[in-house]
């Protein structure tokens, strides 16, 4: 499966229970780890499966995610360095990062 079919097909899935959106990649699991404080959500872990380096999937899953935090009125707290670096790349999201928060 190429990237593009990749990006059409993806769905997320917020399981409150494990506390990660989740999605499919090939039957393989695809997740963001996430907790909450007040109304911000802080993305604590990218979890991939071996061999799956698809950084144009990883930035559409994130950008996903960041539409979520929009539609939910959450800023986003970017824990790992690599979602830091998406927010550098993608400085349409900053106003997602609560006050005081630079990246």
């Amino acid at each position: 499966m190429d990237a593009a079919e990749l990006l059409e097909k993806l769905e997320i899935k917020d399981n409150t229970f494990a506390r990660q959106f989740e999605t499919l990649v090939d039957g393989k699991m695809v997740s963001v780890e996430y907790s909450f404080q007040e109304k911000k959500i802080f993305l604590t872990r990218l979890n991939t499966f071996d061999g799956f380096d698809n950084e144009e999937f990883i930035n559409t899953f994130l950008k996903n995610i960041m539409e979520i935090a929009y539609e939910r009125k959450l800023k986003v707290v970017p824990i790992l360095p690599k979602i830091a670096l998406f927010f550098r790349k993608n400085t349409i999201y900053r106003d997602l990062l609560p006050p005081g928060i630079k990246i």
